[in-house]
């Protein structure tokens, strides 16, 4: 696992359970909302992630980016399905999502380098 790759788990990780910890109702109440929203039910998880992988993508968010396309991988996302993926989200988003797509690439390209 690359350097960064562990780095953004880890942290991730640790200031989930720091903002968890906390005892914050409607804080812990979304978090929860928001793993459930990703388990299996008429669509199957994957399918899921690559929807938040896509809106990710067009909300130019890096942290949710890497999140999706950690746990695509992990759900046994092929390379050609994420491609088709990011270009959904470039489609829908446009050209200021090719930023966000080159560090979407370079964090597969880790992921791919690592397995």
């Amino acid at each position: 696992m690359s350097a960064r790759l562990s780095q953004f788990r880890e942290y991730r990780e640790r200031m989930n359970e720091r903002i968890l910890a906390a005892k914050n109702l409607p804080i812990n109440r979304f978090f929860t909302l928001d793993t459930k929203a990703y388990e299996d039910g008429a669509l199957d998880a994957k399918t899921k992630e690559f929807a938040g992988l896509a809106a990710s993508l067009v909300l130019r968010c890096d942290d949710c980016i890497a999140y999706h396309v950690i746990r695509c991988k992990e759900l046994g996302a092929s390379n050609d399905e994420l491609f088709e993926i990011f270009n959904v989200g470039l489609i829908v988003g446009g050209s200021i999502v090719i930023p966000h797509l080159r560090r979407a690439v370079e964090l597969l390209d880790e992921i791919d380098a690592a397995t």
